[in-house]
C-alpha cells in the first residue's frame, strides 16, 4: 500500500520541518508539496527533503488561492505520477493521528465499499509568543473545536487515488467516478494547530485574505472565515480579536476542569522520540 501526502505551504517555516517528520514516520510513502509563494526559510527547509527523495514540490506563483485546483492537480499526480493507493490532502498545521498503529497500516485495511475516510480536527489553544517549538508550547487543545464564527469545526477526508478525483476547496471534499462512501468511525484524527503566534496568524490571515479578493472564480461564501478575519485586520481589530483567543492561566484551569479543554502531550511526544530537531531544540 503506498500512501502519498499532498501539502499546500506558504510561510510555514515554524511548522513544516514538523509535520514531514511525523507524516514521513507514520508511513506517508511521500509528500507532493506546492509551495505558493513562501517569503521565509520554507522553500529552503524543503529542499532537504527534495534532496533526500521524499519530497517534489511545485512553485505556483499565481496569488488568488485557488486551493481546489491545486490540490486537486496534486492529488492526480499522487495518483498518476507516484502510483498510490491513498491520499492524504493536508495543509502544514495539521498532523493526521491514527488512532492505532500508523497512517499506513489505518488505511490499509478500509473495506473497499469506502473511497475515502473522516478525520475530525481539533484546535490546539493559541499562543501569543513565538518563543519556542509550538509543539513544546501548545499541548492544551480543544475537546470539541468550532472556527470564528461558531460553526463546528469541519472535518477533513482522505481518498483512494484516482486519476480523476476532485478535491473542493479547503480539502473538505473530495469527488471521483466511482470513489464510493466516505468511512467515519474515527480510525484517524486531526491535530490541529492553526494559531501558532500572533506573527504567524497575522502573516496567514493578511497574505490569505488578499489572495481570496483577488479570486474572480470563487464565490464570497467560500474562504468566508479569512475573508472576514481580513477585514477584522483591515479595520485594525485583529491584534484584540487574537488576544480573546489566548486563554490565560484562570480560563485554562476552568476548561480543563468542565471538560472543555484537554491536556495533549502526544505530537511532542512523538517527535521527541523520532525526530532528531525535535529532540535537540538546537536543530541538527
Amino acid at each position: 500500500m503506498r500512501l502519498v501526502m499532498t501539502l499546500l505551504v506558504r510561510d510555514e517555516e515554524d511548522v513544516v520541518e514538523a509535520n514531514l517528520d511525523f507524516h514521513l514516520a507514520q508511513g506517508v510513502d511521500f509528500v507532493i508539496v506546492t509551495d505558493n509563494g513562501s517569503e521565509d526559510a520554507t522553500p529552503e527547509l524543503l529542499r532537504r527533503y527534495v534532496e533526500r527523495g521524499e519530497v517534489e514540490v511545485i512553485h505556483e506563483p499565481q496569488d488568488d488561492y485557488s486551493q481546489a485546483r491545486w490540490v486537486t492537480r496534486m492529488a492526480r499526480r499522487a495518483a498518476v505520477e507516484h502510483g498510490a493507493d491513498w491520499v492524504i490532502n493536508a495543509d502544514a498545521d495539521e498532523f493526521w493521528w491514527p488512532a492505532s498503529g500508523t497512517l499506513a497500516t489505518a488505511l490499509e485495511d478500509v473495506a473497499d465499499e469506502y473511497g475515502s475516510v473522516v478525520a475530525w480536527r481539533t484546535n490546539f489553544t493559541a499562543r501569543w509568543d513565538d518563543d519556542g517549538p509550538f509543539y513544546e508550547r501548545m499541548t492544551v487543545r480543544e475537546v470539541v473545536s468550532t472556527n470564528p464564527l461558531g460553526d463546528r469545526l469541519p472535518p477533513k477526508l482522505c481518498h483512494r487515488a484516482h486519476a480523476e478525483v476532485e478535491v473542493a476547496q479547503g480539502n473538505h471534499g473530495v469527488s471521483a467516478p466511482g470513489l464510493g462512501r466516505a468511512l467515519d468511525d474515527g480510525r484517524i484524527e486531526i491535530l490541529h494547530f492553526p494559531m501558532r503566534s500572533y506573527r504567524q496568524f497575522e502573516n496567514k490571515i493578511v497574505k490569505g485574505g488578499a489572495a481570496y479578493r483577488r479570486n474572480r472564480e470563487l464565490p464570497q461564501n467560500v474562504g468566508r472565515t479569512w475573508r472576514k478575519l481580513y477585514e477584522r485586520w483591515a479595520a485594525g481589530g485583529l491584534p484584540s480579536y487574537y488576544a480573546g483567543l489566548v486563554p490565560d492561566g484562570a480560563e485554562l484551569r476552568r476548561g480543563l476542569t468542565q471538560g472543555e479543554l484537554a491536556v495533549d502531550t502526544r505530537l511532542r511526544d512523538f517527535l521527541h522520540t523520532r525526530s532528531p530537531r525535535a529532540a535537540d531544540p538546537r536543530g541538527s
